[in-house]
């Protein structure tokens, strides 16, 4: 989806007016993930699929993420790192693709993490914006990717992130 100017612009606002609420709140004890856990969630590739996208030609994997699989996500997210997605309502998360499949992201338990809507409300600005930039060639997998990890990993930075995306 392509978006105007003005749009962008109230996007970014909100954005960082979350962020502000976020980085405010005590992390510890935080009862769920404000990013994904390296030692978990480190991000995968696709590597199963026949369907290839945009003038690089990445791998593209359909959505195909079984209950059973994104339960267990969320318990062994509260059992490693002491978290409390379980007590909290199911409909306040979703079950991410660290790497996007718009950006090539898997489907493997190893690219995906609980997040808090407080959360995607902050980053997924991101992926359309990533994807539609690697579909004009201005932008490869490796440099969305990256991107993708920096903002999801430090909130702080998705503002600038957007910033230099929109400028590609």
């Amino acid at each position: 989806m392509i978006c105007g100017p003005f749009v962008r612009s109230t996007v970014r606002s909100l954005i960082v007016s979350m962020t502000l609420v976020i980085s405010s709140l005590s992390f510890a004890g935080q009862s769920f993930p404000t990013g994904p856990r390296a030692e978990m969630t480190p991000g995968s590739l696709c590597q199963q699929s026949r369907a290839f996208r945009y003038p690089e030609r990445i791998r593209y994997c359909d959505r195909n993420v079984d209950s059973r699989l994104k339960n267990e996500i969320i318990r062994e997210y509260d059992q490693e790192f002491g978290y409390a997605v379980r007590s909290m309502p199911r409909r306040d998360f979703k079950i991410d693709h660290f790497i996007p499949l718009c950006a090539g992201g898997s489907n493997n338990k190893d690219n995906l993490w609980p997040q808090h809507e407080s959360i995607y409300l902050i980053t997924d600005p991101l992926e359309p914006l990533v994807c539609e930039k690697m579909s004009e060639g201005s932008l490869s997998q490796a440099e969305a990717v990256q991107l993708i990890r920096e903002a999801k990993s430090d909130l702080t930075k998705v503002e600038s992130i957007l910033l230099q995306i929109e400028a590609l």
